[in-house]
């Protein structure tokens, strides 16, 4: 019995050691020798594509979140894969930005051929496009390495829905080792962007916690029937910046879905809502924590994986 305790302490110490292992790989200096323009490239292809058109800062943010959340950060969902991510419900019809991807991409592949990873590029690109619609920047930890495959009933299962509930939310961002305060500043997303009236239809007709002037704006390009692609802002304020006025919606029951609207319902988020409605900096922080710590989901290191040198396809 004892020689049992013993065995089990041994292997979860080395379970333990083994992701600290993982987590120590990534360094915000991964490719300062290997591939000292990176950072430049990937600014240079950011900047030009926001001003081309804001919304895709927002998503490559969201695309980010959606690479993370299914199999750890390791570029799946850039996978043209049969089955893959891409065509999970929580992503088809509305995943932007492989474009973006592909370009960056290809300028890293001719300065840096075979050493960044999609993963990586990946990371950056949200991180930087956040920063141009007037939000905050931080040092991305690097080193990731890109999978070889794609898992769609992952993604189907992995990623929360818009009709999630506040218990589901955290139990699901929990899972990812992230705490409520992570999920609640991540949330913070959604100051920026659009949304498909397919996912907030049934707030606006089926939810009483909604204020009913903008229930009825959104309802006039949102009807009961049709019109699933009709888009919205996700912050009827500052859509195209990145700011803390999602949460003064939600203080104004006018969060989009009915996800959003659940961090500010009467439950456990309530006061961390008013705390970042009334102090930007203070969610500005807590997101780019969030950020860092949601970037460390099972990366792919050492010689896992590969360096693809598409993004949308596996190396052969």
């Amino acid at each position: 019995m004892a020689d049992a305790r013993i065995m089990h302490c041994l292997l979860a110490v080395s379970l333990l050691s083994f992701v600290a292992h993982a987590h120590a790989q990534l360094s915000t200096t991964f490719y300062s020798r290997s591939c000292p323009s990176l950072e430049t490239t990937v600014w240079e292809v950011m900047k030009q594509a926001v001003v081309k058109e804001q919304r895709v800062g927002a998503s490559l943010l969201r695309l980010f979140f959606h690479d993370c959340f299914v199999q750890g950060c390791d570029g799946s969902i850039l996978l043209d894969a049969t089955g893959g991510e891409k065509s999970a419900g929580p992503n088809a019809n509305s995943l932007r930005g492989f474009d973006v991807i592909d370009t960056i991409k290809a300028r890293v592949e001719a300065k840096c051929p075979g050493v960044v990873s999609c993963a990586d590029i990946l990371a950056l690109a949200a991180r930087d496009g956040t920063f141009l619609l007037r939000g905050p920047t931080w040092k991305v930890p690097l080193g990731r390495r890109d999978s070889t495959t794609a898992n769609q009933s992952l993604a189907n299962a992995n990623l929360p829905s818009s009709g999630s509930s506040l218990s589901t939310l955290i139990s699901m961002f929990a899972s990812k080792g992230l705490s409520a305060t992570d999920m609640t500043a991540l949330s913070g997303a959604h100051t920026i962007g659009l949304a498909r009236c397919s996912t907030f239809r049934d707030h606006l007709y089926n939810d009483a916690n909604i204020n009913s002037s903008f229930a009825a704006r959104r309802r006039k390009t949102c009807p009961r029937s049709g019109g699933d692609s009709h888009l919205a802002p996700m912050d009827v304020h500052s859509s195209r910046v990145f700011d803390n006025s999602y949460y003064q919606n939600l203080m104004a029951r006018r969060g989009l879905f009915h996800s959003d609207q659940e961090l500010f319902n009467g439950g456990s988020q309530d006061a961390l809502v008013r705390q970042y409605s009334a102090n930007p900096a203070l969610f500005r922080k807590d997101f780019v924590t969030a950020m860092i710590k949601m970037g460390n989901i099972n990366p792919l290191t050492g010689n896992a994986g590969q360096i693809r040198k598409n993004c949308r396809v596996v190396n052969r």
